[in-house]
């Protein structure tokens, strides 16, 4: 029995844990339906506890609220896994909480390669379980859930086995700030025996190389795949400009739909050096890959007259820390400017922020701001937001509710 499994069966025995409670007219997010409790929201501790480790959560006058997990280096000090003060944290209660994340992808998404659980959104704070064809990538960013990690990936491939899915290989890609948070260091590796980290995936009918080890985030945005099937139905015929194509996605999508010519540009050699292996891959000759530095590019470009039929901005997160806001906004607003004056009259234009504080409503006064600029009208084609194995958690905001993706036709 793993280390994990004795874990699981010590804290499943429903012992006396430590009690947090919290100050009068405090828990708000909580209260509201939310996960998490902040370190200034409590009063008091009873009893002994480990970071890391279960925790009773109780208001003011002692009303139970749930049991979580915490971590008195963070200022999210608990983190909560039920609001049932009786249950028990024990292997069942992880799988049946997989089972639920599994069930659901299975219904709103194709499953070849996709998410399967996204945190606080599936009720399992602090770990992020994505699925490439037959290998999976995991992130835990919490001391709480390092102690259940390995547990929740045997579970979860034995439910994956039972529809056939064989799971090759299991990578572990820890590498966010978000650890050190936590008081943990960064980590990346195998759980369990090695593997050829290369997979290959299709998605919309477009096939790629993800490498699991070397690729952003856990090796693929996947969060874009609706969004980037949704580009199709405009490429047609159309010359495309593919802007941070990063391995290529948006702009293999819009020759797969059968654009006249696509050329994606993005900053990073490994990242162009792929997308021009997936175009490969896919045996695509309309679509070519450019090296350069995008936001010293757009103006040039500009200047030089450059026009398209459809345009595509995929910019990564400018603002990943909330005092960058500002800057990031601005950053923003000139990219989108320069992109909008490189898009034909009636031509399409889709753009998209990934940053979490960069909310809706601050995005879209942006590309206002920015279609004044660039002296262009701007008609709504479609609002979208991440696919829906990312499921968005309205009691979470912006923590799940992260990316904003919308397609204009431009005037």
């Amino acid at each position: 029995m793993s280390e994990n499994a004795v874990l699981l069966q010590e804290k499943g025995k429903h012992m006396s844990y430590a009690k947090i409670i919290l100050k009068k007219g405090e828990g708000r997010m909580m209260k509201s339906g939310g996960s998490w409790v902040f370190d200034n929201e409590i009063d008091n501790v009873e009893g002994d506890y480990e970071n890391g480790g279960l925790v009773e959560v109780h208001d003011f006058d002692g009303y139970p609220m749930g049991i979580g997990y915490i971590n008195d280096k963070s200022k999210i000090r608990v983190r909560i896994l039920t609001r049932d003060i009786d249950k028990e944290i024990d292997r069942a209660f992880f799988e049946k909480k997989l089972r639920t994340a599994w069930d659901y992808r299975k219904r709103v998404i194709d499953t070849s390669s996709c998410r399967l659980v996204f945190g606080e959104a599936d009720f399992l704070p602090g770990i992020t379980i994505d699925k490439y064809e037959d290998v999976l990538v995991v992130e835990s960013l919490t001391l709480g859930m390092e102690n259940f990690k390995n547990e929740i990936v045997e579970i979860l491939k034995g439910i994956l086995a039972e529809d056939g899915i064989r799971i090759r290989g299991v990578y572990e890609r820890d590498d966010a700030g978000e650890r050190k948070k936590e008081g943990l260091e960064k980590y990346d590796g195998f759980i369990g025996d090695e593997f050829d980290t290369n997979v290959e995936i299709t998605e919309n009918g477009v096939k790629y190389f993800v490498d699991v080890k070397r690729g952003q985030k856990t090796g693929f945005f996947l969060d874009q795949k609706l969004n980037r099937k949704a580009i199709q139905g405009l490429a047609k015929d159309a010359e495309v400009l593919d802007l941070f194509t990063h391995t290529g996605s948006f702009a293999l999508n819009a020759a797969y739909a059968g654009a006249k010519h696509v050329t994606g540009i993005d900053a990073s050699e490994y990242a162009i050096e792929t997308a021009r292996k997936n175009a490969e891959l896919n045996g695509f000759s309309n679509v070519n890959f450019d090296i350069a530095d995008i936001v010293e590019l757009l103006p040039e470009m500009v200047k030089a007259g450059k026009q398209y039929d459809l345009l595509i901005l995929d910019p990564p997160a400018f603002a990943k820390e909330k005092q960058h806001l500002k800057n990031a906004i601005n950053g923003y607003r000139e990219i989108n400017k320069n992109a909008m004056k490189l898009v034909k009259k009636s031509g399409y234009f889709a753009t998209c922020s990934c940053s979490h504080f960069m909310t809706r409503e601050l995005f879209e006064k942006m590309i206002v701001e920015a279609s004044k600029q660039a002296h262009v009208h701007l008609r709504q084609v479609e609002a979208r937001a991440q696919a829906p194995d990312h499921p968005i958690l309205w009691t979470m905001g912006e923590n799940s509710y992260y990316l904003k993706f919308y397609v204009f036709q431009l005037y």
